[in-house]
């Protein structure tokens, strides 16, 4: 028969066992979300009920299904829809009417119905023709600039809200593991109590750590559903159960700033947009010129008696006597001064944002290779020494645990630190200073 000292110390060597396998397997799996050794594979094991959705998956999803694109779109077919407005012929117009009967009161004179009708043409003068066709020209180019501009903002959008709900679906598996991993031990700790190797004030700490363990992981949960919230507004789905699943970008080469600056001011198309908007309102300021000159009208007149038909035409043009139009003329030009303004702040915004992104992506890329150099290593041989103290006696369970909240930290704070590089990744992106990485 076994004795109850024996029992006791196999019974412990099994928790021990079983911790430490835990332990180990938590590792590994921090070890893939985090990418010791490169980018990060982010791939918990996804519910049941929800659809695996990788990065392309949800841009795809957003190119059919964002509101913000179906506007541009829009709005670019309406563009090139007024090209065909603009460059139309005013069309004629024909009246008619009916004057009374004549009556046969002198000699010669026949009774009869009186009417008549008259036909008009507007013309225009070729110079606003030309000017308006032009304007209309100019602006369908700014909608397809637009709509490449909102394209790039809403891949920008829907990148950043597929990660922070992959960030958040890292962490809640994580909090949730760490529930386990600090239950496990407490179990441990009460069965050293019940053979009289460890004191109560270490069930009481377990039990306090167990507990706030619950308490973060519920709090990872709720953020994790609040991060899918997000990403289906970013890709326009109003229902469905996504699970964000894929690969953290690798580190990347940047060019020099400057190279990267001139870039950005000579391709982005919120740039190019402004450009064509101020050669537009240009052309409409043409357009306002041109009406300053008075439009000709030509007209046909016909009146039809019962003896006889009389026949007119005659060309009128309207004087430019109280309305020369120099309201519209000043209100093109503001609109030309307005879209240069607006060009000059978007430099600035633009060179402020790369820089942002620059030096965000430096910083972060340094805290990640101080973390891969060697932090989550010491960390987790800390771990592993405060183990094996602990089961040869050297130490108590409270160290342990204060090793493992230290690696908590260090994983989380490693894992805030590449979320940061794709971050200012998906930044750079934006500004189209770097291409996306290519589909496997």
């Amino acid at each position: 028969m076994i004795s109850r000292t024996r029992a006791t110390v196999v019974a412990l060597s099994l928790v021990s066992s079983v911790v430490e396998a835990q332990t180990l397997m938590h590792d590994r799996l921090a070890l893939a979300a985090v990418a010791a050794d490169g980018p990060a594979a982010v791939q918990p094991a996804p519910a049941a009920t929800q659809r695996p959705l990788d990065l392309a998956g949800a841009m795809a999803l957003a190119e059919t299904h964002n509101p913000q694109l179906r506007v541009a779109s829009a709005r670019v077919d309406g563009a090139l829809a007024g090209i065909t407005t603009a460059g139309a012929y005013l069309n004629p117009e024909v009246s008619f009417g009916a004057f009374g009967r004549q009556r046969a009161i002198q000699p010669g004179t026949l009774p009869g119905a009186l009417h008549g009708f008259t036909l008009t043409q507007p013309f225009e003068l070729p110079s606003l023709r030309r000017s308006r066709i032009a304007a209309a020209t100019l602006g369908h180019e700014a909608s397809q600039y637009s709509l490449e501009e909102r394209r790039l903002i809403v891949r920008g959008l829907v990148k950043t809200a597929f990660f922070d709900a992959l960030r958040a679906k890292t962490e809640s598996q994580l909090a949730a593991e760490n529930v386990q991993l600090i239950d496990d031990l407490l179990r441990r700790i009460r069965v050293q109590v019940a053979v009289g190797e460890a004191s109560r004030l270490e069930v009481v700490r377990a039990e306090t750590e167990l507990t706030t363990a619950r308490i973060q992981a519920q709090t990872a949960e709720r953020s994790f559903a609040t991060a899918l919230a997000g990403l289906r507004a970013a890709i326009g789905v109003e229902e469905g159960d996504l699970d964000p699943v894929d690969t953290l970008a690798p580190e990347v080469s940047l060019p020099p700033l400057p190279d990267l600056l001139a870039t950005v001011l000579a391709r982005h198309p919120s740039l190019a947009a402004v450009d064509a908007e101020r050669r537009q309102a240009g052309a409409n300021l043409n357009v306002a010129r041109a009406m300053k000159l008075p439009q000709p009208r030509v007209w046909v007149d016909v009146l039809e008696q019962p003896d006889v038909a009389q026949y007119r035409w005659g060309l009128s043009v309207p004087v430019p006597l109280w309305d020369r139009r120099t309201g519209p003329i000043a209100e093109a030009r503001a609109a030309e001064r307005e879209a240069t303004a607006i060009a000059d702040d978007l430099r600035l915004q633009l060179t402020t944002a790369l820089q942002r992104a620059y030096a965000q992506y430096r910083v972060a890329q340094s805290q990640v290779d101080m973390f891969e150099d060697g932090a989550m290593l010491q960390a987790q041989a800390a771990v592993q020494a405060a183990q094996a103290a602990y089961q040869f006696g050297e130490r108590g369970m409270l160290e342990v645990l204060d090793a493992q909240r230290v690696l908590r930290a260090t994983r989380a704070n490693y894992l805030t630190a590449q979320f940061d590089r794709q971050q200012a990744l998906i930044d750079l992106e934006q500004l189209g200073v770097v291409a996306p990485p290519a589909a496997p």
